[in-house]
C-alpha cells in the first residue's frame, strides 16, 4: 500500500477565503498530499490497468486545476509533474481542481525523462500529443496501462519528453483554430480512454 507525504494547507478555515474563492466542493481544511516516484511504482503496481497523466510545462493554475477536475473524472490514478517549469498545489489550483487536489494523488519529480523511462519499465505505454503526428487519438489502443503525456500551450512538451513517448498522436481538428486549451485537451484524451475501457469486450 503506498503512502502519501502529507501537507497541511495554508488555509485552515475555508471561512477565511473570500466568498469569491470558496467552492463548495473544495474543503480547504483538508491537507494536500503529494508522493514522489516511489509512491508512484506503488500505484502503478497496485493497478491493474493504470491511467497516469503527465503534463510538462503546464505552469499556469488554472489549467492545472482544471486537468486535476478532468483527471478524477476520468479515474485517472496519478498526476505526474516536473518539480521545475510546473504549476503546484496552490489555493487556486485547488479552488479550481474542485475537490480533484484531495483526491487524485499529485506526484512531482525532479527528472521527468527518467520517470518516463521508469514508467515504461513498469509496463505503461506512454502516449502524446503532438500537432505534427500522424497518427489519431483514435487510432489507439487504451485498455492496457496507458499514460497520456500534455505540454502546455504555445511550447507543447519539451524535446525530450516528446523523446520518451511511445507514440505520439494528434487530436483530429474540424476547424480553424490551431490546438486547444491544454485542460480542454486532456479531457477529450482522457475520456477517450474511458470510451474505450468501457466499452462491450
Amino acid at each position: 500500500m503506498y503512502a502519501f507525504m502529507p501537507r497541511p494547507s495554508r488555509i485552515s478555515d475555508p471561512r477565511q477565503l473570500p466568498d469569491a474563492r470558496r467552492h463548495k466542493h473544495t474543503d480547504y481544511s483538508k491537507a494536500v498530499q503529494t508522493g514522489d516516484e516511489s509512491d508512484l511504482r506503488a500505484i502503478v503496481q497496485s493497478a491493474d490497468a493504470p491511467l497516469i497523466l503527465i503534463l510538462d510545462q503546464v505552469t499556469d493554475p488554472h489549467n492545472l486545476g482544471a486537468c486535476l477536475r478532468t483527471a478524477d473524472a476520468a479515474g485517472v490514478h496519478a498526476v505526474v509533474v516536473p518539480k521545475d517549469h510546473s504549476a503546484t498545489l496552490t489555493d487556486t489550483v485547488r479552488h479550481i481542481a474542485c475537490g480533484a487536489a484531495e483526491t487524485v494523488p499529485f506526484i512531482q519529480v525532479t527528472n521527468l525523462a527518467r520517470t518516463m523511462e521508469n514508467l515504461k519499465e513498469w509496463g505503461v505505454w506512454l502516449t502524446g500529443t503532438a500537432e505534427e503526428a500522424e497518427k489519431s487519438l483514435y487510432d489507439m489502443d487504451f485498455k492496457g496501462p496507458t499514460g497520456i503525456v500534455m505540454g502546455a500551450e504555445g511550447p507543447g512538451m519539451r524535446r525530450l519528453t516528446g523523446e520518451k513517448c511511445d507514440f505520439l498522436i494528434r487530436i483530429p481538428m474540424q476547424g480553424k483554430v490551431p490546438c486547444l486549451n491544454v485542460s480542454v485537451a486532456t479531457g477529450v484524451c482522457l475520456f477517450e480512454v474511458v470510451r474505450q475501457r468501457m466499452a462491450p469486450a
